[in-house]
């Protein structure tokens, strides 16, 4: 989780206000965090990217409120690099998955 916003410097224990959330996603969550949890943090008014990473495969999906107030879908399977505009950031996806190994 990643916030940009003053008021989240003075806290000690979380933040109220990010920008980017990053999910890392597991088997037992995967339905989960797309979807019931992705609908509860878009009531997060500050949030502009919601990022999860699949632990299975190499597959990694943007989600990011554009202009209009419409969160769109960049899906990253084969590119080669992510973008993460909420915090001008840019890696490879193989730089990401270094040294993660898949079971088959």
């Amino acid at each position: 989780m990643v916030s940009c916003d003053e008021r989240d410097r003075r806290s000690l224990r979380f933040i109220q206000h990010p920008c980017l959330i990053v999910e890392v996603l597991s088997p037992a969550t995967e339905g989960y965090d797309s979807g019931d949890k992705f609908m509860h943090y878009c009531c997060i008014n500050t949030l502009q990217e919601y990022v999860l990473i699949n632990s299975q495969r190499i597959s990694v999906e943007c989600f990011r409120l554009n202009e209009r107030g419409i969160w769109e879908l960049y899906p990253h399977k084969e590119e080669y690099e992510i973008y993460i505009k909420s915090i001008d950031f840019r890696c490879s996806l193989s730089l990401l998955y270094e040294e993660v190994e898949f079971l088959i």
